[in-house]
């Protein structure tokens, strides 16, 4: 019997009737399709942790493919911060215009990769399940066709079919000698089940010459309406343990856990709609899934390879860099709290104090020419 994939679609905020048909119809294609199980919850960054979607997707115990209206990125570490674990699985679903800038793409990360090199990230610390996650984003394209192919490409991709312990004996053995071969430590002799028990799957009308069988299901639906919600999702994978957000946000929404090692603790202490950590944040481990800024939302593609103009990388603008509008950020949120303004003298990053001057390389190059430009 071959193993079966979750397929989870996560519903969007908005009840835009075009999004809502997209829903609809993928979930109606993928179940008359078959061969995947499909649940359907709703946003999964609104989901509160101890909520009914939530404990349903902790229930999926191998790979899964998660549909949402987020960037791949932030659906996955929004999975990963809920207990959710697994290896990336990688997806070929590409937005119109994508496979243009594959080449310059692929160059970018192996300089990225090469950097990274020097760095402790969080991830390697960690133990991870070998089950996949594949995320796709549903903004990528406005019809069912993309999505259905490479739901297909990936269930081909991850199914193993069992096989067949028979088919490695040779001769004619006794009927006890099978009996031990099949279950050698014996635990299952005294107990076997008779085949009424357990009826098998109900088959389908299928084409001539088919011999699979398949249970014909609908949906899983999570009827939950979880509030809107605000809050960091950490990127463990870039993540460097190096605490500038817990010295930065002032709001008690950062913490540590028994390793040490920097998590969300208390997500809605967050202030809504501010980013400021995230604008800090040396290694653009920080997401704000639901932000207008695309590298703050999530975006690998914004934030990968060389950033060229950080201030204009994360809506700094007008001439502000990036740590500037953190501050303004933070003490508006301050102020909307009740509390004083602490402008730069509170959780600045030091990183750059009592540094020694290195000799400019290829990126400092770089910007000194645009300046001059």
């Amino acid at each position: 019997m071959a193993k079966r994939i979750t397929v989870v679609v996560s519903q969007g905020q908005s009840l835009n009737p075009a999004k809502r048909k997209l829903e609809e119809d993928l979930v109606a294609a993928l179940v008359m399709q078959g061969g995947v199980d499909v649940t359907v919850v709703p946003h999964l960054y609104d989901l509160a942790p101890d909520g009914t979607g939530m404990l349903c997707l902790q229930g999926i115990a191998g790979d899964m493919i998660v549909l949402s209206w987020l960037y791949p990125r932030a659906a996955r570490w929004t999975l990963d911060r809920n207990g959710i674990h697994g290896q990336e699985g990688q997806t070929l679903l590409k937005a119109a215009g994508e496979d243009d800038e594959d080449d310059e793409g692929d160059e970018a990360d192996a300089t990225g990769d090469d950097m990274s090199e020097a760095k402790g990230r969080v991830i390697d610390r960690r133990d991870m399940p070998r089950r996949k996650i594949y995320c796709l984003d549903l903004r990528t394209h406005a019809v069912i066709d993309p999505y259905l192919a490479e739901i297909r490409r990936i269930a081909d991709e991850t199914t193993t079919q069992t096989v067949d312990l028979l088919g490695w004996i040779g001769g004619a053995p006794k009927s006890e000698q099978l009996e031990r071969y099949l279950d050698p430590s014996g635990k299952h002799h005294a107990a076997a089940p008779s085949d009424a028990a357990f009826p098998g799957p109900v088959k389908l009308s299928s084409t001539a010459g088919a011999e699979e069988t398949t249970v014909a299901t609908g949906p899983t639906i999570v009827a939950e309406e979880p509030a809107r919600r605000w809050y960091p999702v950490i990127d463990y994978s870039r993540c460097t343990n190096c605490m500038e957000c817990i010295d930065f946000c002032l709001f008690g929404v950062y913490g540590l856990d028994r390793a040490d090692t920097i998590l969300v603790e208390q997500p809605d202490n967050c202030r809504k709609g501010c980013p400021a950590c995230s604008r800090v944040c040396p290694e653009n481990a920080i997401i704000f899934p639901q932000h207008k800024t695309p590298a703050i939302a999530g975006s690998a593609e914004a934030v990968g390879g060389i950033k060229i103009d950080l201030s204009l990388l994360f809506g700094g603008g007008s001439g502000q860099d990036a740590l500037a509008t953190a501050v303004s950020e933070r003490d508006e949120q301050l102020l909307l709290a009740g509390r004083e303004t602490v402008g730069t003298t509170v959780g600045i990053p030091k990183r750059q104090e009592g540094k020694p001057q290195q000799p400019k390389d290829d990126l400092d190059k770089l910007i000194d020419a645009l300046d001059d430009f």
